[in-house]
Formats: C-alpha cells, structure tokens, sequence
C-alpha cells in the first residue's frame, strides 16, 4: 500500500551552542553532563549514552510568546491550548518588496474575510540577514496600525521573519506585543523559510513545552509543502 502525506517545510532555525539570536541576549550554552565514555562503566558492554544539558533563555531561535511574556496574569506556556497552535490555516503575506519598515494595515485587508481563526505569517525576507550584525538594523515589523486591525478580525496567531514584530529602534514601547498578547494572540519571531509557504491553504504549526511561569520559547514550527510526497 502507497501512503500519500504532506511533505513538511521547516521555518525554524537551528539552535547551536554560541548562537546570537537578538543583540544583546545571552547566547545557549550546550555542555555534556554525562559523556558516551563515562557512561560506559554504568551500562552492558556496547551499551552507551549521551546526556547533556543546555542553558538558554526562552527568547532562542525560532520562539512563541504567549500572553504571560507580557502580562503577569496572562497564559503562561503550560496553558496553552493545543487548538491554537496546530494546524492552524495559514495566510503568508509575502512583502519582501515593501517600501517602509512598519507594515500597516493595508498589508491585509485584501484577505480580512480570510483572517478569523488563522496564523498570519509576514514574510519579508529579513530571515536572510539571521546570525549577522546586519539582522538589528532597520528590520521590519508590524505598524500599530495593523496590530488593531489583526485584533479585530480574530487572527489566532502572528508570525515574523524579523529580528522583533515591534519596532527596536524607536520608542521603547512594544505595541505589537501589548496588543496582540492582550488579546490572547500568540507571537511567532525569527521564522524562516516563509517564501516557500502558499500565501493561502497551508496550515502551520508551532509547539513550545509544557512549562508553567514561562511565557516564551523555542518552537518548531511547520507547514506542510504545494505537494505531496509517497
């Protein structure tokens, strides 16, 4: 018997020892806290093991924030409902040719009809510049304008290609993240991969673990690809 499934694309980033994801962040530590060789006297003969540890803070890679990494009465990562983080229909709004850093509203309205219940995903390239000096200056993020406007068509969730969906080198206010997480949307930064996405009838797909008095971390995030594969 011939099984037909989806082909998944990959948005994450990888995560590795050393790796800057925002200026300014500690980078992950990964150590061994047993090696293969030390574990060889506890197990059978040819029988051996590695176990390690890494330290990180939960803004690494390609991370989800949820509502308790803004507010502190807000849904941590152990609350979150599964239903708004798979499978979830996916609009790709693919802007990498926009003319201003802020993108606004405008960016959406086409498709408001399509938005209810959906993860808005920008692409605007900036992924490229991930891991270099160039990824902090002059990245791209969403206008205060839209975050209304994706509150009120009832998106589940937001995801960007860029270094913050707020603007950093402006005011020290953040209402992208004020507003969305307010209003019980999840986040998605440092996606990658996105131009491969269909701007409509994909789903995606971001899981953090299951960690209480946490609000964001590390996810592997998805999408399933045009075609399938046997």
């Amino acid at each position: 018997m011939t099984v037909t499934r989806a082909r998944l694309i990959d948005l994450s980033h990888t995560i590795r020892a050393g790796l800057v994801t925002y200026p300014g962040l500690p980078a992950p530590v990964i150590e061994p806290f047993l090696t293969r060789a030390a574990s060889r006297s506890t197990y059978a003969p040819g029988t051996e093991f590695a176990m390690d540890t890494i330290t990180l803070i939960g803004n690494t890679g390609t991370y989800l924030d949820s509502p308790f990494h803004r507010y502190e009465g807000g849904t941590d990562l152990a609350g979150l409902d599964l239903n708004t983080l798979v499978d979830l229909p996916a609009e790709v709004f693919h802007l990498t040719d926009a003319s201003t850093r802020g993108i606004p509203a405008a960016a959406f309205s086409e498709r408001a009809s399509d938005l209810t219940g959906s993860a808005v995903l920008i692409h605007t390239g900036w992924d490229r510049h991930f891991g270099t000096p160039e990824y902090r200056v002059g990245a791209p993020f969403l206008a205060e304008e839209a975050v209304g406007f994706l509150v009120a068509a009832g998106v589940a969730l937001v995801g960007i290609d860029s270094l913050n969906i707020d603007d950093t080198e402006g005011s020290r206010e953040r209402p992208a993240h004020s507003g969305l997480l307010s209003a019980g949307i999840h986040i998605v930064e440092h996606l990658t991969g996105l131009g491969d996405v269909p701007a409509s009838g994909a789903t995606f797909s971001a899981v953090p673990p299951k960690i209480e008095g946490f609000g964001t971390f590390p996810v592997r995030a998805f999408a399933p690809a045009r075609h399938p594969v046997e």
